[in-house]
């Protein structure tokens, strides 16, 4: 990629790490349900004016995503932002999406991978095992399990995606954002407390994390990143894309000043260095076979 692209790729992990540490500081004001409401409703009301009918027959798969990814992807995993000790650990582990995805297009669409793959899923694995002991992790495990069930459903609607038609970005966002809004409206009422008061009480802190989650991460960060795909194979541009929970590992440490362990710095690498593999043996297979000569 040209050095003009490389930089877009930093912009996009800087974008995707912040909103790791702006919404946890809202967390602090916000239950996570209705925090994610809130961001998608925001998100909704500035894609509002640019949407479109979605296409005849997509309508079920639609929905189905929206729960996936809107509901259940983020409301998950900003619960588990609110509950972990450190950045570094849900940060981490939401990649852990990408090994699941891996077993879910085998066992879904029965697309096959190489041994290699299959080795690199398991180090994954095996890192979130690791992480998972170390004390910061310990002190609240719930997070762990919240994060990891979050990572299965952006795997599973990631993989629902690949049959979506008709989309582009705006109105993929647009349309998931406007089906997820009831839904986590309901599933907030029905499990968080105060909530009107919470709003009526928010910092101008916390309101800054709702606006950074819809308009940095999701309309600058994924604005950005599907204009990358547009002009290179999605398998070059993610395995780049990992420099976001690093970045968000270290905003955790200097300024909510995280303790990162050992466990952590090494279940954490086992984690990543995985999905590095995955992303990179995908990139193998995107890239066309070298012509034979006569």
């Amino acid at each position: 990629m040209p050095a003009r692209d490389f930089f877009l790729v930093f912009l996009i992990c800087l974008a995707w790490a912040g909103n790791f540490l702006t919404s946890k500081l809202a967390l602090q004001e916000f239950p996570p349900l209705l925090f994610t409401a809130l961001r998608l409703m925001l998100l909704a009301a500035l894609l509002a004016a640019f949407l479109r009918p979605p296409p005849k027959g997509q309508w079920p798969r639609l929905i189905a995503v929206a729960m996936c990814n809107a509901v259940l992807h983020f409301g998950l995993s900003f619960w588990s932002l609110k509950l972990s000790s450190t950045l570094a650990s849900p940060a981490i582990l939401m990649q852990s999406y990408v090994p699941m995805a891996s077993l879910l297009a085998w066992w879904l669409l029965g697309e096959r991978f190489h041994w290699r793959t299959g080795m690199a899923i398991a180090l994954s694995f095996a890192g979130v095992l690791v992480l998972g002991f170390d004390p910061s992790v310990l002190q609240n495990p719930a997070a762990l399990g919240l994060m990891l069930v979050s990572a299965f459903f952006i795997a599973l609607g990631s993989v629902l995606m690949r049959d979506l038609r008709g989309f582009d970005l705006v109105n993929q966002q647009g349309w998931t954002s406007v089906i997820g809004i009831a839904p986590l409206l309901l599933w907030s009422a029905a499990g968080e407390h105060d909530l009107l008061a919470s709003i009526r009480q928010a910092s101008w802190v916390a309101w800054l994390g709702v606006g950074y989650a819809a308009i940095i991460a999701s309309l600058v960060g994924h604005g950005l990143y599907f204009r990358l795909v547009q002009r290179h194979p999605v398998a070059q541009v993610t395995p780049y894309l990992l420099i976001a929970p690093l970045i968000a590992t270290v905003l955790g440490i200097v300024f909510l000043h995280d303790r990162v362990g050992p466990r952590l710095w090494l279940g954490g690498a086992m984690v990543l260095g995985g999905v590095l593999v995955i992303g990179l043996r995908n990139l193998a297979k995107a890239r066309p076979a070298a012509p034979v000569e006569p």
